[in-house]
């Protein structure tokens, strides 16, 4: 079965990862010996070196590799793009390009309902899963958390001739859009 799980769930009330952004430091430098040391240079010093950016970590071969972070997936990038336009934090057309089929009229009918949208929390993306049905075609899920609450959110992605892929069908908890009489 090809079925994966590509985000980590949480618990309610655990703190989030760590970052993951190799630019930046991930925890405080350690203390000195000697707490009561003042905390700037005396004037007239030299200004201290800054240690160059940390290379990432690598688990195979037990080396490290320096260079971009890996892309992210299709279905991370379209989840967040489809939770952004159906709680109302991006217009509708911007996921025009993006779409094929009934998919943007699925889309506009769900944000026109703004079944997403909430007061005070943001919603986030708290896990994404996928299987794959063929090559090129990824049908996919999210769980979508707000405050307390937890939504359903499901899509298919397909791959096209340009090798870009497009999202096909959107569907969340609820109703469903009505079908025209010669769409069959």
């Amino acid at each position: 079965m090809n079925k994966v799980m590509t985000r980590t769930q949480r618990r309610p009330g655990t703190r989030p990862p760590g970052r993951q952004d190799s630019r930046r430091p991930g925890t405080t430098p350690p203390r000195a010996p000697g707490g009561d040391a003042p905390r700037t240079a005396p004037a007239g010093s030299p200004p201290p070196s800054v240690p160059p950016a940390t290379p990432l970590a690598v688990p195979r071969s037990g080396g490290t590799r320096q260079g971009p972070a890996p892309q992210p997936r299709p279905t991370d990038l379209f989840a967040d793009l489809l939770l952004a336009v159906l709680s109302g934090q991006r217009p509708v057309h911007c996921m025009l390009r993006h779409t094929a089929g009934r998919a943007y009229d699925e889309l506009a009918w769900l944000a026109e309902r703004g079944r997403l949208r909430t007061r005070g929390t943001r919603p986030v993306v708290r896990d994404i899963g996928y299987y794959v049905p063929r090559p090129g075609a990824i049908e996919a899920f999210a769980r979508i958390g707000a405050g307390d609450r937890i939504r359903a959110m499901a899509f298919r992605l397909e791959q096209g001739p340009d090798l870009r892929w497009r999202c096909t069908a959107v569907e969340l908890g609820g109703p469903r859009m009505p079908r025209a009489a010669d769409d069959g």
